[in-house]
């Protein structure tokens, strides 16, 4: 099944009950879906989109992009994904209208700033935070277990075959949620940066927190989205074989 929707950010019009939130962004019919903690750690507080805005997130893009997770930084953006390249938000006509409540929706709570300037080109990706709503402080688990449910909607809506949670808290969650190996697999980020763990469902692709990368930890990921992407990663079944008719039926 398809998600019909040409929205990049906030597709499914996700509102958690605060005041800023860094929604969900990419293509909601995507393959590859990265997932990040909360966004005072992985960047978005100004943008409203996931992973930028960092000083690492230059480099992180850019493996993505190598990759092929990325289709590339949009005309006008900076390479940390921000609007422009000081940061500020594309020049736009002498007035804008009013933002609808849509819009602000889509632009993580806030009535400012553009919500329609997409500054990365996803390619079948998706990305989104287990703790989506910009924090006042340390968050307790309470508040993670609060945005859980927005989370897994999304994740769950999206289906895509390849989960990249990034950094430990986001491994581990993604290994205890939606696979059998969290008994038996040590959060060692180092160890797992790059390497393909078959899940329920999903295979897993760790990634390192992107602010911890040293020398050789982009190629490293650069070389394992590549082997994956040559490969038949897609985590399907044809049950056409049990209906009239000669067309496949793949499920998940």
């Amino acid at each position: 099944m398809q998600n019909v929707t040409d929205r990049t950010r906030n597709p499914f019009g996700m509102r958690p009950d605060c005041r800023s939130f860094v929604p969900g962004y990419g293509d909601a019919n995507a393959d590859f879906h990265v997932v990040g903690d909360r966004p005072d750690i992985h960047g978005g507080v100004e943008t409203r989109i996931p992973f930028t805005g960092e000083p690492w997130s230059p480099a992180f893009l850019s493996a993505l992009t190598e990759g092929g997770l990325l289709a590339g930084i949009a005309e006008g953006a900076a390479p940390d994904g921000t609007s422009g390249t000081d940061g500020t938000a594309p020049a736009t006509t002498d007035e804008a209208a009013p933002a609808t409540s849509n819009e602000i929706a889509a632009n993580g709570g806030r009535s400012d700033g553009d919500a329609e300037f997409e500054p990365l080109r996803t390619e079948r990706t998706y990305f989104s935070y287990l703790h989506m709503c910009v924090p006042d402080g340390e968050p307790t688990e309470a508040s993670y277990d609060d945005m859980e449910r927005f989370f897994d909607a999304e994740l769950r809506a999206i289906a895509a075959h390849v989960l990249l949670p990034v950094g430990a808290r986001a491994t581990a969650h993604v290994l205890e949620q939606y696979t059998a190996r969290a008994w038996k697999t040590e959060i060692d980020m180092d160890a797992l940066h790059g390497e393909e763990l078959l899940g329920s469902g999903w295979l897993v692709l760790p990634v390192k927190d992107p602010a911890e990368w040293a020398a050789g930890d982009a190629e490293r990921l650069v070389d394992a989205l590549r082997e994956l992407r040559s490969t038949d990663f897609r985590r399907e079944s044809d049950l056409g074989r049990f209906i009239a008719g000669s067309d496949p039926y793949l499920v998940r």
